[in-house]
């Protein structure tokens, strides 16, 4: 790291300045950490059955492998011994840094990673370090799949925590700027720092993105429509045709009520909805309320009669349609099944066809987020509803974030806190800030019924909820899913599988490239993701894959084609609303921007 001459006074008053506002911080740092509210322990790591399987596993393969496991241990120090001789070799002598033929990690960008001897003696120490880590966990034997992924899982979190990245005294870049501008970068890093912690009553959630920049029906959600029906559950918009004419059959979507239904709509270049209003399809969308602790006792029963039911009979209503066309996204799409189940019990014909986005209907792999849904984990989660009526936003964010801690925490933090830049003005990351509670009754209700227990998918009996059993196979309209090939959510594979048990005779599987996001909200002009399609349904999602041709770009037009098949004739484009449905608030609504009560 170059030195710099003696700074002038002016400099140094700077200095002592920026030291003493330091000093001021720390009072408000302690303030707002004394407004933080005791955690659950079971709601901020797995319980002690977990650790003694990890344990039992590792002392089990250290009895019956003493050779094997001395053998990875003795490895690891001579790598280690090694390392550190001849990065001891390099300081001394001021020579070239040892070989270095790790693998490319964006968390290493500085040079200095590469040049000085230091610095490259920490990277290559700690990625030794997490390979040794790592291979340890997948060589225990006498461990189930599901608890050797959850010891894989937390295992990579005390990885990803320990990166010299994270540390002031070990990231180039942190000292390089706190030198360069006298300790303001360390002044305003403790800014961002405090401000968080206001923000959040004590807990310290990293701003991803800057709250002044965006306001949803301002910069957000802005494709033109209104409210055309309100209940307690939701907000029913319906946007402007933009087409002189429009196909016959409406179609809604049902986005997840975890998070808002505004990323279909961010801005008008890669706005899902403003795109289907131009290819002439009428267009609702649901806005789903942001529960409170009011909300206790809502449970999937609501959320399907109140919600989902009551959509499809208000837009029926509105168009003149028996039959409509619906979508639901992850957890709306979970649920959209239910409901398609439910309406066949009951012998009624609503729906002409159902699109998924990358929903989850078969739990039996329950992929990355898996390793949040066993007892240790739900049970505190049932106390929490019990207690506070309602499974708040901050536990769910802050689950979904620590599937990528790298991005989503960690690479965050160091840019707000340690280099002291402002949070960028993302629209992305600001709606993925935006989240929602869930009612504590519908949340242990998914989680203990579907994602535990698979009743829906893999029980004979079903899955009981509104005075039925329902079942996978009772889904027999003609379907679409799009699932996602990175999906961290909500595995691909899954997805396959459990549209592949779904009882409709007219199936279609579509596979984009990238994430539960980012390949869903992929537009035409990005040109960046393709697809994948196979007509066929092999038993595996593997052979399905085997078999799928990739086409170039978006997907949406493949699915439009799809839809615009189950549509019926074009007729002249609706108005919003009609005399029983009048216009009560412009889009994006009120549901979407209003608080929910403490």
């Amino acid at each position: 790291m170059a030195t710099d001459e003696i700074k002038p006074a002016a400099d140094r008053e700077k200095l002592e300045q920026n030291l003493k506002r330091i000093e001021d911080l720390s009072q408000r740092f302690t303030a707002a950490l004394s407004k933080k509210q005791p955690t659950r322990p079971s709601l901020q790591g797995p319980g002690q059955e977990f650790y003694a399987k990890a344990m039992n596993a590792y002392w089990t393969e250290m009895m019956n492998s003493p050779g094997k496991m001395l053998e990875n241990q003795v490895e690891f120090w001579g790598k280690t011994l090694k390392h550190a001789v001849e990065a001891q070799h390099a300081l001394v002598s001021g020579g070239d840094v040892p070989e270095d033929d790790t693998p490319p990690d964006p968390r290493f960008r500085n040079p200095l990673w590469e040049t000085h001897p230091y610095f490259n003696y920490l990277k290559q120490q700690y990625l030794i370090t997490a390979q040794a880590m790592d291979e340890a966990v997948d060589d225990l034997e006498g461990i189930e799949d599901g608890d050797r992924n959850r010891v894989r899982y937390f295992t990579r979190q005390m990885i990803d925590l320990m990166a010299p990245t994270n540390f002031l005294a070990t990231n180039p870049d942190a000292l390089e700027k706190a030198v360069a501008t006298e300790g303001q970068s360390l002044v305003d890093g403790l800014e961002n720092m405090i401000h968080d912690l206001e923000r959040n009553d004590g807990e310290l959630i990293v701003t991803l993105s800057d709250p002044d920049a965006f306001s949803v029906g301002e910069n957000l959600g802005t494709t033109e429509g209104s409210v055309v029906f309100r209940n307690r559950m939701f907000e029913l918009i319906q946007y402007k045709a933009v087409t002189e004419e429009v196909y016959e059959k409406p179609l809604v979507i049902f986005p997840p009520w975890i998070n808002k239904f505004y990323i279909l709509d961010l801005k008008e270049k890669n706005s899902l909805i403003k795109w289907i209003t131009e290819q002439g399809f009428t267009l609702y969308v649901v806005s789903w309320v942001n529960p409170d602790a009011s909300y206790a006792d809502v449970g999937l029963s609501e959320y399907i009669e109140e919600g989902f039911l009551t959509a499809i009979d208000e837009v029926r209503a509105m168009t003149g349609q028996d039959k409509i066309n619906v979508v639901g996204y992850c957890i709306a799409g979970t649920t959209l099944a239910l409901t398609l189940s439910l309406l066949a019990k009951r012998k009624e014909n609503k729906i002409n066809s159902a699109t998924f986005f990358t929903a989850l209907t078969d739990f039996s792999d329950r992929g990355e987020v898996g390793v949040f849904l066993e007892d240790d984990f739900v049970d505190g989660i049932e106390e929490e509803a019990r207690d506070n009526g309602v499974m708040s936003s901050v536990y769910m964010a802050r689950t979904f974030s620590y599937l990528r801690a790298n991005d989503l925490v960690y690479t965050p933090a160091i840019r707000s806190y340690m280099l002291g830049d402002p949070p960028p003005a993302f629209d992305l990351l600001y709606w993925n800030g935006d989240s929602t509670n869930l009612p504590g009754k519908m949340a242990i209700e998914y989680l203990r019924g579907l994602c535990q227990k698979n009743e829906f998918a893999g029980s004979e009996d079903g899955f009981e909820i509104c005075g039925e059993r329902l079942k996978i196979s009772d889904v027999t309209v003609p379907v679409c899913a799009v699932a996602c090939e990175t999906d961290h959510i909500a595995a691909w594979r899954s997805s396959y599988t459990g549209i592949r048990k779904m009882g409709s005779k007219n199936k279609t599987f579509i596979l984009s490239e990238s994430g539960h996001i980012a390949g869903i909200v992929n537009p035409p002009s990005k040109k960046k993701y393709g697809h994948y399609l196979n007509a066929d349904w092999p038993e595996t999602p593997e052979a399905w894959h085997a078999g799928a041709e990739r086409q170039d770009g978006t997907w949406w037009f493949q699915w439009a084609k799809w839809l615009a098949k189950r549509s019926g004739k074009k007729i002249p484009a609706r108005g919003l609303g009609d005399s029983d449905h009048p216009e009560l608030a412009p889009a994006p609504g009120t549901y979407v921007v209003a608080k929910p009560k403490h």
